[in-house]
C-alpha cells in the first residue's frame, strides 16, 4: 500500500489529494470536494496525461512562430519528446486554426493542431 497526495487540477478549487494505490489500483481518494478530484487522481496517479500547447516555425507569414497544441492530452513522459520534435517543425503558410500540422504524434491519438490562423504574406 501506497499514500500519494497531490494537488487536483480537476476544477478551480485545488484540493489536496490522498490517494491510497494497492496492487497498482487507486483504492481510495480524500480530500476531494467535487466528483473530479476521484476521477483526476485515477488518471494522475496511473496514466497521467498532459494537452501539450507550444509554437512551431511558420514561412511566408506575418509571424514567425505558429501557436500549436494537442487536440487530446498525450502521456505526461511524451511531453519533452512532443515539445523537442515540434521545435524542428517548419510550416508554411497560410495555415488556419483547427488544421492538423501533425498527425497522430508518436504513434497516440493526439494530433497536433494550428490554434491562429496565419494567411500567407
Amino acid at each position: 500500500m501506497m499514500n500519494k497526495e497531490i494537488v487536483c487540477i480537476g476544477c478551480p478549487q485545488g484540493c489536496r489529494l490522498t490517494v491510497t494505490i494497492e496492487e497498482g489500483k487507486v483504492t481510495k481518494v480524500t480530500g476531494n470536494t467535487c466528483g473530479r478530484g476521484v476521477e483526476y487522481a485515477q488518471t494522475e496517479c496511473l496514466n497521467p496525461t498532459r494537452t501539450v500547447t507550444t509554437t512551431v516555425s511558420i514561412k511566408n507569414a506575418i509571424y514567425a512562430l505558429l501557436p500549436v497544441r494537442t487536440s487530446k492530452p498525450i502521456p505526461k513522459d511524451l511531453v519533452i519528446k512532443c515539445v523537442q520534435y515540434l521545435s524542428r517543425i517548419e510550416l508554411e503558410a497560410p495555415v488556419m486554426a483547427g488544421e492538423v500540422v501533425v498527425e497522430k504524434i508518436f504513434g497516440t491519438e493526439a494530433d497536433i493542431i494550428a490554434t491562429k490562423n496565419l494567411e500567407a504574406l
